[in-house]
């Protein structure tokens, strides 16, 4: 599931050659980011996912990350670990003598135990709930109506953070439409309504 180094050169060039921190290196959509055990990437822009998978390859959210967030194997014990870009996404190398900044350790400690601490809701519907407004807290943006976000998850990655399935969670996000807690725009990005951020 891991993006090879030698499949990656073949589209692009071998990042790991050079340690140049003006480099920018381009990820789409759906493309995941290549790994090095001694190499750190910081986001310019774009929202990447972490993620690993267990032995029946279902895919465990690990965090969700933007703008200026550290990403990369130095911050994880996980072998089995993926860096899924949730949106186009630019990043740049990290010069390989700096050492593993704290910040971005407190960041990832930090996230986990809201990711965790959302697990533990005692419905799959306030699980939900929390997660998006987690969610458009982290990376929405501010309308006359509520928060929107500007990123296509699909109904089977939200359920992949909230321990559910795609149909609950479309059925769900029906509900929450109905009682007009969130709507779409005409792109199809997500709007919360304040009534959901307030819930």
């Amino acid at each position: 599931m891991m993006t090879t180094l030698s499949k990656y050169s073949v589209k692009r060039g071998n990042p790991f050659e050079t340690s140049l921190p003006e480099t920018l290196w381009h990820f789409q959509r759906r493309e995941t980011i290549p790994l090095n055990p001694n190499t750190m990437w910081q986001i310019e822009s774009g929202i990447v996912r972490t993620a690993t998978w267990g032995t029946d390859s279902a895919i465990v959210p690990l965090g969700f990350w933007g703008s200026n967030d550290i990403i990369g194997l130095p911050l994880s014990q996980i072998t089995s670990y993926q860096i899924d870009c949730l949106t186009d996404v630019s990043v740049r190398i990290l010069p390989k003598e700096l050492p593993c900044p704290l910040d971005a350790m407190i960041s990832h400690i930090q996230q986990m135990e809201e990711l965790l601490k959302m697990m533990h809701s005692n419905s799959v519907e306030q699980r939900l709930l929390k997660f998006l407004f987690w969610f458009a807290n982290k990376f929405g943006h501010d309308t006359q109506n509520g928060q929107i976000i500007k990123v296509r998850l699909t109904h089977q990655q939200i359920a992949e953070v909230i321990g559910s399935t795609r149909v609950t969670v479309t059925r769900l996000l029906q509900k929450f439409q109905s009682e007009r807690m969130l709507n779409w725009s005409e792109e199809r990005y997500m709007l919360l309504e304040f009534s959901l951020a307030l819930a």
